[in-house]
């Protein structure tokens, strides 16, 4: 299965890309796809997303399919084939 996961500002410089497309051969949850991605891309990703409890930081958005993973089941929601990530930071203006 595939799963896409989209980056945006800091961490588009972090991974060095737009978007990846992650292989798995069984269903993996949120969380699991994002420790690959720490594992992947090391400290930076790490200190990016997670707090200092190793929690994933409050102010980041983790969107499947264009719903918040909050509105499922956090980071235990199961992916499947085609599912598509995007890990928002916050949005600022004035």
């Amino acid at each position: 299965m595939r799963i896409t996961v989209k980056f945006f500002t800091t961490l588009r410089e972090v991974t060095g890309k737009r978007e990846e497309e992650v292989e798995a051969s069984n269903p993996i949850t949120v969380k699991e796809l994002l420790s690959r991605l720490s594992e992947k891309y090391g400290k930076k990703f790490v200190d990016y997303v997670y707090d200092e409890n190793r929690k994933a930081r409050n102010y980041l958005q983790f969107l499947i399919n264009g719903r918040s993973a909050t509105t499922l089941q956090g980071f235990e929601t199961k992916l499947k084939d085609g599912d598509k990530i995007a890990i928002i930071p916050p949005v600022g203006g004035g």
